[in-house]
């Protein structure tokens, strides 16, 4: 099978591969669903629908940099494979940051803007087909990065847990904007919320892969 899970015992190459399999099938299907949410939030008038599709670039970015990173993957103690890591968590968490930074923005311009999806159809079908990818992906990529001990890794594998949690708000904002209209502003709240965590981790990345002893590893140490 495409994404049989290996087995704890498995050799690293057979970790790697399946990591790299699980980046392969981020970047189609956030390719996929980036140009979904793009077009149905233009068509319907939705901000944050539009906005969802323009952060699903973000993963296809950070699984790009995992795919470098796992370049002629080694033992995880050569130089090689830790200044790949170090570069890649880097720029995973400066994605991060960007991210937080575009959702602040979206939010900000809805919340200001009183914008609201004339249906909310388009963003409970993208976002339950979202919950459900993400949260396959996310599975998969933080055990690889367990056993491959991989701070990149571990990051990409957060940038899927945090769309899924975006998805999650896009979903809970339709599901409120079309039980109640008065409640169009929930999602964009939540979306702020959740910012500043994505901001955290993001610059907790940073952070880790410009200390000079970074060693790698999930904890990002």
């Amino acid at each position: 099978m495409f994404l049989r899970v290996p087995q704890p015992t498995d050799p690293r190459p057979v970790w790697a591969a399946f990591a790299r399999k699980l980046a392969f099938l981020a970047i189609a299907y956030n390719l996929l669903e980036s140009l979904l949410s793009m077009g149905f939030g233009w068509a319907d008038s939705s901000l944050a629908l539009f906005g969802f599709g323009a952060d699903s670039l973000i993963e296809v970015a950070s699984s790009i940099l995992v795919l470098w990173r796992l370049q002629e993957e080694a033992a995880c103690s050569t130089a090689a494979d830790l200044r790949r890591d170090r570069r890649a968590t880097y720029w995973i968490g400066v994605l991060f940051l960007f991210l937080a930074l575009g959702t602040v923005l979206g939010s900000a311009l809805q919340l200001t803007t009183h914008r609201h999806p004339a249906t909310t159809l388009p963003g409970l079908v993208v976002s339950t087909l979202s919950i459900g990818a993400m949260l396959v992906l996310w599975r998969g990529k933080r055990r690889a990065a367990q056993v491959l001990d991989s701070s990149a890794l571990a990051g990409d594998a957060k940038c899927s847990l945090v769309c899924m949690q975006l998805s999650l708000v896009l979903f809970l904002g339709s599901l409120a904007f079309w039980v109640r209209p008065a409640l169009w502003w929930a999602a964009a709240a939540a979306a702020l919320v959740l910012s500043l965590y994505i901001g955290r981790e993001g610059w907790e990345m940073v952070e880790a892969a410009r200390k000079p002893d970074f060693r790698g590893g999930c904890g990002c140490h």
